[in-house]
């Protein structure tokens, strides 16, 4: 049987070296996240829950509703696409989390997203 409810979740990271400040240990960074419905059934994501790491070890952790104010909706076959970012002490960290959603069908179910990579340039080979 095919799963109803597959979704991929890419990242597209890039460092803002403009609104960064090393000295002052502010490295900012934005994410594009592309969400993919591949499975059968149409979902809606409701919540996000994201885990930032910095290379210190300390995390922050951030639940929410939606993404960038918004609620997608989406069908099989659609993408769904938003940029937002994120403010780390070290000029190296990592996020990785899960999205809330709810398939047509009434059943919640999370789609996880990956652990991945922030780093300014230069910093890691």
């Amino acid at each position: 049987m095919k799963d109803t409810r597959v979704f991929d979740i890419d990242v597209e990271t890039r460092y803002i070296d403009q609104q960064s400040d090393p000295e002052n240990e502010r490295y900012v960074f934005a994410y594009t996240i592309s969400i993919s419905n591949r499975g059968e059934l149409p979902a809606q994501l409701l919540t996000r829950h994201w885990i930032i790491t910095d290379a210190n070890g300390r995390t922050q952790e951030v639940r929410g509703e939606g993404v960038v104010g918004e609620q997608p909706y989406i069908v099989p076959g659609q993408t769904f696409r938003y940029s937002s970012g994120a403010v780390l002490d070290t000029p190296v960290g990592s996020m990785h989390g899960s999205y809330g959603m709810v398939g047509d069908d009434g059943a919640a179910f999370d789609a996880s997203i990956a652990p991945f990579t922030l780093a300014a340039p230069g910093t890691l080979n």
